[in-house]
C-alpha cells in the first residue's frame, strides 16, 4: 500500500509517501480501506516527540473514514464493504495511508447521507468535544460556557453541542474569526488580543463568572480561565492541567476535569473502547440529521500532509482539514 512515511521522530516536515506492506487484522480487530484521513495538533505533535511504542517508519494519523476490507477473527458485528468511521490508538500505525487497522468495537457506522471526507474531519476534535460536555459536564445544572479557540476544531465542535443542548455559549477567538464563531452558535465571541478576557465574561454573566469553561489552549490558559468560573463550577482542560493553588479551597469549589480522548485505548478496558463507538454514532447522527456542521474547510491529497501539518504548527487553522486518498 501507499503511505506517508515517518522515518524517524521530529522528521514530520520531510514525510514522504512510499510503498509499505498492507498490514492484516488481528482478532477483534478490521482492515479498512481508508478513502480520507482528517488532520489534528495531535499528528504533528506526536510527530515531533515520537512514542516508545512505535517502531520506524512509522504512519501518523488517528482519523480516518472508509469500508471495511478486511475482518479479523471473531468479528461478526460488521461485513466487508461497510462504511466506518475510526479513531486509532496514536500507540499503533496510523491512518496516512491506503489502508489502516483497528478494533472492531470502536468504530462506527458511517451513514449514507455523510460523504468520508466529512466524517473523516470528526473524530479527535468532535469526540474529544462531546466527551468534555457529555462525560464530564453535568450539563443539566449548566446554563453559561465559555469555550475557548471557538475556531479551532475541538472548540467549534463544543459550541455546536452546547448549542444544541439550550446553553448559552461564549468563545474566544481572533477578530477575523468572529463571524465564523458566531455562524456555529457562539451568543458572544471575544477577541482574546484586543479585550480584556475576565472583564468581558463579567459583565456578560453579570458578575457571576460562567458555569463552566472548556480550555483548548494551553496550562496558563486554563488556570487564568479559573477566574472566569462561577461558584460551584466546572473546568475541562485538554492541553494541560491549571495550577490548582489559584483557588483557595473551600471558596469557590470548582470542579476539575481532565479530557484525554486517546487514553480510552490505553486502559485495556472493553467498556471505554466501546464508548468511543457510542459517542461516533451520536455524533455521526447529528451531522446526518443537520444539527451540527463538519467543519470541514478543506481537502487535500495524501501528499500534501506535511505542509498542512506545518499550518496546524502555526495554530491560525479554521476549522477541519481532511486528506481525501
Amino acid at each position: 500500500m501507499k503511505a506517508l512515511l515517518l522515518r524517524e521522530k521530529g522528521t514530520w516536515r520531510e514525510m514522504q509517501v512510499e510503498e509499505l506492506e498492507t498490514p492484516t487484522a488481528g482478532t477483534g480487530e478490521v482492515l479498512i480501506k481508508v478513502h480520507a484521513a482528517g488532520l489534528n495538533p495531535v499528528d504533528y505533535k506526536t510527530g515531533t516527540n515520537g512514542n516508545p511504542n512505535w517502531t520506524y517508519p512509522h504512519i501518523l494519523g488517528l482519523d480516518a473514514a472508509g469500508t471495511i476490507e478486511a475482518l479479523g477473527e471473531g468479528v461478526t458485528d460488521w461485513v466487508v464493504g461497510d462504511r466506518v468511521l475510526m479513531h486509532g490508538s496514536m500507540h499503533k500505525q496510523g491512518v496516512f495511508a491506503e489502508f489502516a487497522v483497528t478494533t472492531a468495537r470502536t468504530v462506527s457506522r458511517i451513514p449514507d447521507s455523510v460523504s468520508f471526507e466529512e466524517a473523516a474531519a470528526l473524530p479527535t476534535a468532535a469526540y474529544t468535544a462531546y466527551q468534555a460536555l457529555f462525560r464530564k459536564f453535568p450539563m443539566n445544572v449548566i446554563d453559561t460556557l465559555l469555550i475557548h479557540a471557538g475556531a479551532g476544531g475541538v472548540g467549534g465542535f463544543a459550541i455546536q453541542f452546547a448549542k444544541q443542548a439550550g446553553k448559552t455559549v461564549y468563545s474566544t477567538a481572533s477578530k477575523h474569526n468572529h463571524d465564523y464563531v458566531k455562524s456555529l452558535g457562539a451568543d458572544a465571541v471575544i477577541d482574546y488580543r484586543e479585550e480584556d478576557v475576565k472583564a468581558r465574561v463579567m459583565e456578560l454573566t453579570d458578575g457571576r463568572g460562567v458555569n463552566a469553561v472548556l480550555d483548548t489552549v494551553n496550562r496558563d490558559s486554563a488556570t487564568q480561565s479559573l477566574d472566569l468560573i462561577a461558584y460551584g463550577g466546572h473546568l475541562a482542560h485538554i492541553a494541560g492541567a491549571p495550577d490548582y493553588t489559584h483557588i483557595t479551597p473551600f471558596t469557590r469549589v470548582i470542579s476539575y476535569h481532565e479530557v484525554a480522548l486517546g487514553a480510552n485505548h490505553m486502559q485495556n478496558d472493553e467498556i471505554a473502547e466501546q464508548d468511543l463507538a457510542r459517542i461516533g454514532d451520536d455524533v455521526l447522527r447529528m451531522l446526518a440529521a443537520g444539527k451540527i456542521k463538519s467543519l470541514l474547510e478543506r481537502t487535500i491529497s495524501l501528499e500534501e500532509i506535511p505542509q498542512a501539518l506545518e499550518e496546524l504548527s502555526e495554530r491560525h487553522v479554521k476549522g477541519k482539514i481532511v486528506a481525501k486518498f
